[in-house]
């Protein structure tokens, strides 16, 4: 355990933010996986209103540093392909 203050303040941070990176993380597994649930069910409708989503969640995951470029590029495509093979 940290016996300088500063460091304590800073634990106690680090530990917020993990706890938020690790709430939003989640978000974004559940819109992709609910795009891919509306493709295997053939819904492209709701399936593009849910790209929307996840491409807008991935966008805002990206701003605030939870992933890497490429880690939402790559995601960001592969939720394309599958929406245009409708």
């Amino acid at each position: 355990m940290a016996n300088i203050k500063q460091q304590i303040k800073r634990n106690k941070t680090n530990e917020k933010r993990r706890l938020q990176n690790a709430s939003f993380k989640s978000s974004v597994k559940t819109a992709t996986k609910q795009v891919e649930l509306l493709v295997a069910e053939g819904n492209k409708d709701k399936a593009v209103e849910a790209l929307q989503f996840a491409y807008k969640k991935l966008d805002k995951a990206l701003a605030k540093g939870i992933y890497h470029k490429n880690y939402v590029a790559r995601h960001k495509s592969h939720l394309a392909q599958l929406v245009n093979s409708l």
